[in-house]
């Protein structure tokens, strides 16, 4: 209608309707606009679709995430110094070898992290076994390539 008119009073009208209009649907909106965000980042959701395993504590919070990043740094530290021991690992691969070396509860980012920390040493030896692995496969191809 606003588009086909012509008329400056009648257009001026059908925007004070379009504006009044909008004024008495905006707490409908609003409603359900909330009612949509309340079910996509309540924490209870989230933890239902497998995006977070918990809710944090607030007083906890920052220990936690101190925790968790510092684990996260280590662990994604060992699994890229795999793969590049090992072009053929993938991620999850790599991931699964750091998995099975960690004698730590997996679920526990303080005791992950400490033992990145404290055993470097048995973190680098897997690494130089993966690559010692790596390499012998490599030449195995290449013997046998060149047998055919």
């Amino acid at each position: 209608e606003l588009e086909m008119t012509d008329d400056d009073d009648a257009r001026s009208e059908i925007k004070k309707q379009i504006a009044a209009r909008e004024e008495l649907l905006k707490p409908v909106y609003l409603q359900a606009a909330t009612e949509f965000a309340d079910l996509h980042d309540k924490t209870g959701r989230m933890k239902a679709k497998g995006v977070i395993q918990g809710a944090v504590p607030w007083a906890r919070s920052r220990e936690f995430f101190y925790y968790l990043a510092k684990r996260r740094i280590a662990q994604d530290d060992a699994v890229a110094r795999l793969m590049a021991a090992d072009d053929a690992l993938s991620t999850d691969a790599a991931l699964g070898i750091v998995k099975d070396l960690c004698t730590a509860d997996w679920e526990d980012n303080q005791a992950v992290m400490n033992y990145f920390a404290d055993s470097a040493s048995e973190v680098d030896a897997k690494i130089k076994e993966v690559r010692k692995a790596a390499v012998q496969a490599k030449i195995n191809a290449l013997t046998a390539e060149l047998e055919e």
